[in-house]
């Protein structure tokens, strides 16, 4: 080969070379997720997984938006902290008129969206609006029945006035969706948010930068923040459905932590916790998780009957073995640690041999040599219909079958997809059926409206109680009082008559669960079950 063709044969090959180089780099920012992850040599960014997309950010409306997501970018009036103490937000004060109808919030100053447009009185109303444009979708948040009008009084002072008093207003705007704030970049040209909106636009500390469906979310912060700004500088999530790649991806180290409620098994943060490589964490009671013993079934309405089924399983026992010891024993349907349900109430212990009696005394026995109670020639049986994809679930139905078997009745388990299973809780078409409140900061009014307020499923459960039009009226009571004594002694009746009735049998808190490598540090649990955990936290050195 002559010197030349060397020559240009070499030039080729660096050609070649310089050129994979580049494109590798091309390739490598083609990937923002991985790009943002690895970021420049100051900037902290945490990467966490989430099950599922977050979905479109609108804010005034609900799945396949994620909640968490959804309270990165918007802000409330109001805001739900810990032991149900409502703080300053978007709204920096406000006053509520001696009938409890009229609330009149002053707007914080100076603050801007993302995009650094104003937020002031009539961005809020126009939030409103668009709100109750879509008010059936919203029904059964309370305040949305009650809202008369909306107000702009001035640049930075909104009024809305009620049509009778309802005194968890505040609670009810502080929620993450939909009485959150879209920007006016944000709206779409006919402003009806519930068909969609043209970009996510807040007040909040972070602002969405990238994104790819399915695959990654990154959040960068938002530089016209008006509050304190977050310690670091990104939030990647990356979506893995599977909880055990989950895991795996964690363990390699792809992952900085693991946060919320079944992301991961119970016994996988066990696992993670013994090795004592992480850091893990878990919530105070952010829920309960109940058994509903639908009083509208004939078996069911005596009130014999479901007290000998809730004296007859050992549920400590059961708390234990299924949730590896994570989740307590719950005695009362509401944990103490919401406003009004610290009321001392009597647990329904574990007692097999007043199971029996009580059955025996309701006429259900057991025939010669037959291991089912009978009565009247029908047989004491019910169906448990329970979430297939729930292992916990499943379990707790498969320990509860076994038990009261041991007393005389038959339980025939039906697992069902989650929507269809939601379908027949809502129709009344069950026996029996695992459900959860909400938790703050919901709760505890919202709890009590569901139980009084038809179509939610849970009103039905409770419609045998001889007393179940006076409990409906001390929910109506409660709800509209302006006198806090009065309706602390509401709430207690109310609680009582639900802990002697047992129609809705607790089982267990459920608690939010949380695993990060040891160089996160000031991780803090939201009081506010579907806010963000970012408030605060920090990256070590």
């Amino acid at each position: 080969m002559s010197v030349r063709h060397r020559k240009t044969t070499t030039l080729m090959l660096v050609a070649i070379l310089l050129l994979s180089v580049i494109l590798g780099c091309a390739k490598q920012e083609d990937t923002p997720a991985s790009t943002s992850m690895n970021g420049a040599a100051n900037e902290k960014s945490i990467t966490l997984s989430w099950p599922r997309d977050i979905g479109t950010m609108n804010p005034h409306v609900y799945n396949p938006s994620q909640l968490f997501a959804q309270s990165m970018i918007y802000e409330p009036l109001v805001s739900y902290k810990q032991g149900g103490k409502l703080e300053p937000a978007l709204a920096e004060s406000w006053t509520i008129s001696k009938d409890g109808k009229t609330y009149t919030f002053k707007l914080r100053k100076g603050v801007k969206f993302s995009d650094g447009t104003p937020f002031n009185a009539a961005i809020v109303k126009k939030n409103f609006d668009a709100i109750m444009k879509n008010d059936k979708t919203h029904s059964w948040l309370g305040v949305v029945g009650v809202l008369d009008k909306t107000e702009v009084v001035d640049d930075s002072t909104f009024r809305l006035t009620l049509k009778e008093p309802y005194y968890p207003v505040l609670q009810d705007l502080s929620v993450v969706r939909p009485f959150r704030f879209l920007g006016e970049a944000g709206f779409p040209d006919d402003g009806d948010t519930s068909k969609g909106i043209k970009k996510p636009v807040g007040t909040g500390p972070w602002m969405l930068d990238e994104y790819k469906q399915d695959e990654y979310a990154t959040f960068k912060r938002n530089p016209n923040y008006w509050g304190t700004a977050p310690k670091v500088d990104k939030i990647i999530v990356k979506i893995i459905p599977d909880s055990e790649t989950r895991v795996m991806a964690f363990e390699k180290g792809d992952l900085d932590l693991i946060y919320g409620e079944g992301v991961i098994s119970l016994d996988a943060f066990k696992q993670l916790r013994d090795t004592d490589k992480y850091v893990t964490k878990l919530s105070d009671p952010v829920g309960t998780r109940s058994l509903l013993l639908n009083s509208s079934n004939p078996k069911l309405s005596d009130l014999r009957v479901r007290l000998a089924l809730q004296h007859g399983f050992n549920k400590q026992a059961m708390v234990e073995g299924v949730t590896s010891g994570l989740e307590e024993k719950a005695d009362t349907v509401l944990s103490k640690n919401y406003p009004y349900t610290n009321v001392d109430l009597q647990p329904v212990g574990y007692d097999v041999e007043k199971s029996k009696a009580l059955l025996d005394e309701a006429g259900w026995k057991l025939p010669a040599g037959g291991t089912v109670r009978e009565k009247d020639g029908q047989q004491l049986d019910f169906e448990l219909i329970f979430d297939k994809t729930d292992p916990i679930q499943k379990a707790m139905a498969e320990t509860i079958q076994a038990e009261w078997g041991e007393l005389g009745v038959k339980v025939n388990l039906t697992g069902l997809e989650l929507t269809v299973q939601i379908k027949r809780l809502r129709s009344n078409q069950f026996d029996l059926y695992f459900w959860y409140n909400y938790g703050a900061p919901y709760d505890p009014h919202s709890f009590i409206n569901v139980i009084a307020k038809k179509s939610f499923g849970i009103s039905e459960v409770l419609s045998a109680l001889p007393m179940k039009k006076n409990l409906d009226q001390q929910v109506h009571e409660a709800l509209s009082s302006t006198d806090e004594t009065k309706r602390q002694e509401l709430y207690a009746s109310i609680l009582k008559t639900l802990q002697e009735q047992s129609a809705i049998v607790p089982i267990s808190y459920i608690k939010k669960t949380a695993v990060y490598q040891k160089k996160i540090t000031n991780f803090v649990f939201p009081a506010n079950r579907d806010e963000n955990p970012f408030d605060g936290i920090e990256i070590g050195k």
